[in-house]
This record gives C-alpha cells, structure tokens and sequence, in this order.
C-alpha cells in the first residue's frame, strides 16, 4: 500500500511539470541569429476603415479633400477616428470627396497612396498633394493559455506575431508554444495554420507578420491537459501531496 501511494505521488508531480523544452522561445536563434526581413505588406479589405490625410504646399486647396478630423489623429480617441473614416464596401470601394467612388480592394497602403495621388494630379485637382492612408480598424483576436486574452486594435503598418503574444500578456506557463494556431482569411478562403514558436523557421513564414482579423489561438500543454481532470493548481497539488503523506503516516505507525 505504501510503494503505491508513493507511487502515485510521484505520476502526479510528474505530469504536472513541464520540461525546458516546451517553455523556452526560439530555441535555435544561435544558429539563426541574421536573417533578411521579409515585410508581408497588409492590402486593403472590405469593411476595413481607412483615414486618409490629403495636403499641399497650399493647405486651404486640400481642405474639400479632407474630413473635418483629418491630421488629429493623435488628439481624437480611436473610434472618433474610425467613425471619420472611409468605410470600404464589400466591392472594395471608398466613395471619397469630389472624385467620387474609387476601388481599394487588394492595393496596400503606399499602391493606394500613389492611385489616389495620381488621380488628383491627372484630374486637375490639386498641384503635387501629399496623401497618407492608414488602416485604423485592424485587430487580432488571441485566446487561449495567454494572460489578457481578447481582440487587441492595431494602427501599425506591420506588426509580428510575436508583437501581437505580446499585447495579450505572453503565452502562460501552460501555453503550448510548439503547436500555435493562427487562422486568416485570404481571398474569402479561411486559412488554418500551425506555428511552432521554439523554431525560428516561422519567421520565414507568411504568417510571421499579423494581418487584419487573424485569430490567434494558444492551446494548453499537455501537463496542463492532464492535470486538468484532476489537479486544477499547485494549490490542489499540495494539498492531495499532504492528504497523501498524512495516509502513509497513518497507515505505516
């Protein structure tokens, strides 16, 4: 009775640990430590809301080009912003001031930039204007064995995935950071993948950059998975280790 006893002490403390090897990041960074940055540049979706800054050399020409919060982006609040902005439709089209409706969808910011600079120019609107888009409705929902999940608002350009762990707290003791899924939308086909974040192959990855709208989801490892059924926390590890120990004693006198 007592090498049993001892015996499932030791099963529980020993499914209830997890290894160096589950824990650490980037395992192999010593032996990849330069890489060549590749920018997986966002395009533009429909419903995503744009705010586009439009100026000249002559501020007053600009103004018919312009929102009434146009250049305030760091005196507004978020969805004053959004609210100001250009929604795109579902046909990828803005309807912007005096040239009317003008299609976004798959450009990136900077081809968009250049497409409506282009038509102001060649339309006889205004003499070399200076035009700024971004995208200011942009979030990733992370869940899962992370400290703060949730959906997390991004104006950024580019953010990592590793950016994005960050906003939600990092993964938990009991993330399993070799099976991380990300989900994405790309061409109104949902995509499903698996990153494994003690390698540092995922950032040669498509995925290394997050787009509008990914979902991050992190899974619980597998000591967190077995001590699920049966141990919650180390709190109740303690407490079943006492209540084991107190039994032996009793049953050994």
């Amino acid at each position: 009775m007592k090498l049993k006893c001892l015996a499932l002490l030791l099963i529980l403390i020993a499914t209830s640990c997890a290894t160096k090897k589950e824990i650490l990041y980037l395992q192999d960074a010593n032996e990849n430590n330069q890489r060549e940055i590749n920018f997986q540049y966002t395009t533009i979706q429909p419903n995503d809301i744009l705010k586009i800054d439009v100026e000249t050399l002559v501020p007053e020409a600009a103004k018919p080009y312009n929102k009434s919060g146009a250049g305030k982006i760091q005196q507004s609040s978020l969805e004053l912003i959004q609210l100001e902005g250009y929604l795109v439709s579902n046909e990828g089209v803005i309807n912007f001031p005096i040239l009317g409706n003008i299609n976004v969808a798959g450009l990136t910011v900077n081809q968009a930039e250049e497409a409506l600079k282009n038509q102001l120019i060649s339309g006889g609107h205004l003499v070399d204007p200076s035009v700024n888009i971004r995208i200011v409705n942009a979030k990733v929902t992370i869940l899962g064995e992370v400290n703060a999940p949730g959906t997390y608002n991004f104006t950024e350009q580019n953010i990592t995935l590793l950016q994005a762990l960050g906003y939600a707290g990092d993964l938990t003791i009991n993330g399993k950071r070799e099976d991380i899924i990300m989900t994405r939308d790309i061409g109104g086909v949902k995509v499903i993948t698996h990153i494994d974040l003690t390698n540092t192959e995922f950032m040669n990855s498509e995925f290394f950059y997050i787009k509008p709208n990914d979902t991050i989801i992190v899974n619980p490892n597998n000591p967190r998975v077995k001590s699920a059924g049966y141990i919650g926390n180390i709190g109740t590890l303690l407490g079943v280790t006492s209540i084991l120990l107190s039994s032996i004693i009793l049953i050994t006198r």
